[in-house]
């Protein structure tokens, strides 16, 4: 049985890789995989927790539940993410966050 320590130190690097490719990328389609993958991580670790709870309270399968609706949530985020980026591409023939200035005179 792996320790849930490792599943810990996995989803802190995914969410770290996360976040820097969130900072430092301009391009709108990386920054929301960037956030995709910390979504991921932060499901990896409530699995990891539930899993360990789990054993030690006999069935409670809350961060189960918890990580279902972030994937739902996921979802949805996607799917808006990708109609504004393609409603930029349309307008501005281009997907760099620097250039998303529509509403600027």
């Amino acid at each position: 049985m792996i320790p849930v320590e490792y599943y810990v130190a996995l989803s802190a690097l995914l969410f770290t890789m996360g976040g820097v490719g969130f900072l430092v990328r301009r391009n709108v389609l990386v920054t929301l995989m960037s956030i995709e993958i910390m979504l991921n991580a932060v499901n990896l670790a409530l699995v990891a927790f539930n899993r360990k709870g789990a054993f030690m309270e006999g069935g409670n399968h809350t961060g189960q539940v918890f990580a279902f609706f972030i994937i739902a949530a996921e979802a949805a985020e996607v799917a808006v993410g990708l109609a504004i980026v393609l409603a930029l591409f349309r307008v501005r023939r281009t997907v760099r966050s620097d250039e998303a200035d529509l509403l600027k005179n």
